[in-house]
C-alpha cells in the first residue's frame, strides 16, 4: 500500500550527471560528491557511493527518529549515541536490491527502554517506512 504524505515539510532536492561514475550536488550547493563505483563492484574506488549515501541518510534519519521517540517517551538518548549503517547490494531476480543493517548503541540505557526506542522509531523513522516491505532491513541493539 502507498502512502500519501498528508503535508510536504522539506523536499531535498540533488542533481547527479554521470550516475555510478559522476557527481551529485544539491540544489544549496551543501551537498557535492563526486561518485564512482566501489572497487568490489569492478570500479576505481575513490570516491562516495549511492550505498554509502543511503547508508548515512538511513543512519541519521534513524537517530533523529531515535531521539524524537525519546522526548516522547520522558527519555535521554545518550550523548554518546550511534548508529553504524550497513548497506549490501547484490543480485536479485529482477536486477539489483539493498539490504540495511544498523547496528544501534545506546550506552548506559536500560536495554528494555532502549529496545523499545528502537522498536519504536523503527515505526517513526521515514526510511523504516520508505524500506517496510521492500527490503530486510535488521535493527541490533549493541
Amino acid at each position: 500500500m502507498t502512502t500519501k504524505l498528508d503535508k510536504v515539510l522539506y523536499t531535498a532536492k540533488a542533481r547527479t550527471t554521470g550516475g555510478r561514475d559522476g557527481r551529485s550536488v544539491s540544489d544549496d550547493g551543501l551537498l557535492d560528491v563526486k561518485l564512482a563505483p566501489p572497487k568490489a563492484l569492478g570500479g576505481m574506488g575513490g570516491a562516495t557511493n549511492p550505498e554509502q549515501l543511503f547508508a548515512a541518510g538511513y543512519s541519521a534519519c534513524f537517530m533523529g527518529a531515535l531521539k524524537h521517540v525519546a522526548g516522547m517517551k520522558k527519555v535521554a538518548v545518550p550523548a554518546d549515541a550511534s548508529i553504524e549503517a550497513s548497506i549490501d547490494i547484490g543480485p536479485i531476480p529482477q536486477g539489483f536490491g539493498i539490504a540495511a543493517q544498523l547496528a544501534i548503541s545506546l550506552p548506559g540505557l536500560d536495554r528494555a527502554v532502549a529496545q523499545d526506542l528502537i522498536d519504536t522509531a523503527h515505526q517513526v523513522c521515514p526510511y523504516s517506512n520508505a524500506t517496510r516491505g521492500n527490503i530486510v532491513v535488521e535493527l541490533t541493539l549493541v
